[in-house]
């Protein structure tokens, strides 16, 4: 193992492959655990610049969002949300109450100076309860595909050992090698 570190050390390319190595492993790790941490933490309210994330909890939108899917969710103003836009909304009423819900815009229409939304899961066959405009979090703009698969992994046991765990244990080891590497260097 001494031997294995030392040439890695002494060759000059291997260096650079481990040092990149190294920098992609904690990157990777910091941003996963941040995307997760500020998702729960916050109760999906803190947004970067408009934009939240969002994650697909039940088979409402099947066959476009599945279970696990993330969604890259972006604050407009309501007057643009149009009929077949897709919106995060937080429920206020009914089996929605207190949910985060994803739906599809079935109808718009006016009550007073206020909008209000008929959204509809894609697998549901009943409206939900209507929508008002201070409920709305914002249109999906995009749905993330690598943060889904992510997301997807991590909720699986052997997933989390593979995101979360390997990358980990691969940050403490290469730690553990620069530093036997620098004490070496100082005997």
């Amino acid at each position: 193992m001494k031997n294995t570190i030392n040439k890695i050390k002494s060759n000059k390319y291997l260096r650079i492959i481990y040092k990149i190595l190294k920098a992609i492993t904690i990157l990777f790790i910091v941003l996963i655990v941040s995307i997760i941490f500020t998702q729960r933490i916050s109760n999906n309210k803190v947004t970067v610049g408009g934009y939240s994330v969002f994650t697909i909890i039940t088979e409402s939108m099947v066959p476009k969002y599945q279970v696990g899917d993330m969604l890259l969710s972006k604050k407009i103003p309501t007057s643009e949300i149009k009929v077949g836009d897709d919106i995060v909304y937080m429920g206020k009423s009914g089996t929605f109450e207190g949910k985060i819900v994803t739906h599809q815009v079935v109808k718009i229409a006016k009550k007073g100076n206020e909008l209000e939304f008929h959204t509809k899961g894609i697998a549901n066959t009943i409206e939900d309860p209507v929508v008002s405009e201070n409920q709305i979090y914002g249109v999906v703009a995009k749905k993330l595909l690598i943060l889904s698969l992510l997301s997807k992994l991590v909720n699986n046991i052997y997933g989390f050992y593979f995101i979360i765990f390997v990358p980990f244990a691969v940050m403490i080891f290469l730690e553990v090698i620069d530093i036997i590497h620098e004490k070496e260097k100082k005997n």
